[in-house]
């Protein structure tokens, strides 16, 4: 507690014969104490036991008492039962405002009965009590600082643990690992339906720039979003509402995400985001190094199934261009990239030429020669299709 001491030798003998006669007194204190707490509010009784309660505010009322009248020098264990009592109160869940409450209404209780008391008949006593009010009440505000004080620690330390806790349990759910009452956990403590439609977006945390957080801030009806940081991944998980699907994910994150992302089908509830992470995994892979966009794993289906198979897509890319990659590097570039700016400008060789800025003639020679070296046609469906897929099996193998 801080505050005065009473002045005078005199003056403190006067305080102490107050205190000491208020000692006996106690038992009455802590029971009209309760009493008016459980009438200014019902939570207090439904806090913690009635005997718990009784019990506690019977220490705390005889040490606040004792310490009122102890010597200078005397250790504060008014303070110290202080903060005992505030964090006890942050895990019992009692608010902030009924703890600080509590300590003024003992203040109010302790101080009436000194001035009725036996020494408070004493006009001259009396002068003294009074002398010592300033005293007395900042010693009830400095308990009641030390209580809230180690309330809002505990209260904040318990928030990150709480916080911890339920990441590690959104966690174990993109992770695909199931558990009885697990989804509805996440579910509780993160305020989402535990059914519902569901996506998951994966995003390439590998740049690290003004942009890489604007994403969080994303508002948007309809949409829910929960993001978790993994070394080089940034994952998120989407409540899609009721008029909002995979077209409005990808408008919404289109432009505010660092990139590149992929996003997962819709899946129905919070058991099978483990599932839906590993193909928005799946989607992301199926992006260049280059690439910035968020793509739809529904919309890549055959680069998926391409790069979910790193051996046989090698296979292919041997098969299908092994002509090719036997070029200078230089000459194999010029042919790759045409291929691919015509498959970008839907097999019109006019636009690639613009895309390229060369003549289309020069298009329609570097795919000839790219038909003789892979002994396929670009007219045929089926040559086409496998010359696709080993473009983007090419462009997208590690190195």
């Amino acid at each position: 507690m801080s505050g005065r001491r009473p002045r005078t030798g005199h003056d403190w003998k006067v305080l102490e014969e107050a205190c000491t006669a208020l000692l006996p007194r106690i038992p009455d204190l802590v029971d009209e104490h309760l009493r008016q707490l459980f009438e200014h509010s019902p939570v207090y009784a439904r806090v913690l036991p009635h005997d718990q309660q009784w019990r506690e505010a019977e220490e705390a009322m005889r040490i606040g008492i004792e310490t009122i009248s102890a010597p200078r020098a005397s250790p504060r264990r008014d303070l110290e039962y202080a903060e005992e009592a505030g964090r006890r109160r942050a895990q019992q869940g009692l608010p902030l405002e009924l703890v600080v409450h509590s300590y003024r209404n003992a203040g109010y209780l302790v101080w009436d009965s000194l001035l009725e008391g036996t020494v408070g008949q004493d006009p001259e006593k009396l002068a003294v009590l009074m002398r010592s009010a300033t005293m007395v009440w900042s010693a009830v505000d400095a308990q009641a600082a030390a209580a809230s004080d180690a309330y809002r620690a505990t209260e904040m330390e318990l928030r990150r643990r709480t916080d911890e806790q339920l990441q590690a349990l959104l966690d174990a759910l993109l992770e695909g690992q199931s558990g009885p009452g697990l989804a509805s956990q996440v579910a509780a403590g993160l305020d989402l339906p535990e059914r519902g439609p569901y996506a998951v977006v994966v995003l390439r945390a590998e740049r690290r720039d003004g942009r890489a957080a604007f994403h969080r801030q994303i508002q948007r009806a309809g949409f829910r979003f929960v993001w978790r940081m993994r070394t080089d991944r940034e994952v998120g998980v989407v409540a899609l509402g009721a008029e909002e699907g995979l077209d409005e994910l990808a408008a919404a994150l289109e432009g505010r995400c660092p990139g590149p992302g992929g996003i997962s089908p819709v899946v129905a509830g919070l058991s099978e985001l483990g599932h839906a992470r590993r193909l928005a995994e799946l989607a992301l892979r199926t992006c260049p190094p280059d690439a910035t966009g968020i793509v739809r794993l529904d919309q890549r289906m055959p680069t998926a199934l391409v790069v979910s198979q790193p051996e046989l897509a090698g296979r292919l890319v041997s098969d299908v261009f092994g002509e090719v990659l036997a070029l200078e590097p230089a000459d194999r570039a010029v042919l790759l990239e045409t291929l691919d700016a015509w498959l970008l400008c839907e097999g019109s060789a006019g636009r690639a030429a613009g895309r390229l800025y060369c003549h289309r003639n020069t298009v329609f020679n570097r795919l000839r020669r790219l038909e003789q070296l892979t002994s396929r046609s670009l007219a045929r469906p089926r040559d086409l299709m496998e010359m696709t897929l080993a473009l983007d099996a090419y462009r997208l193998a590690p190195g």
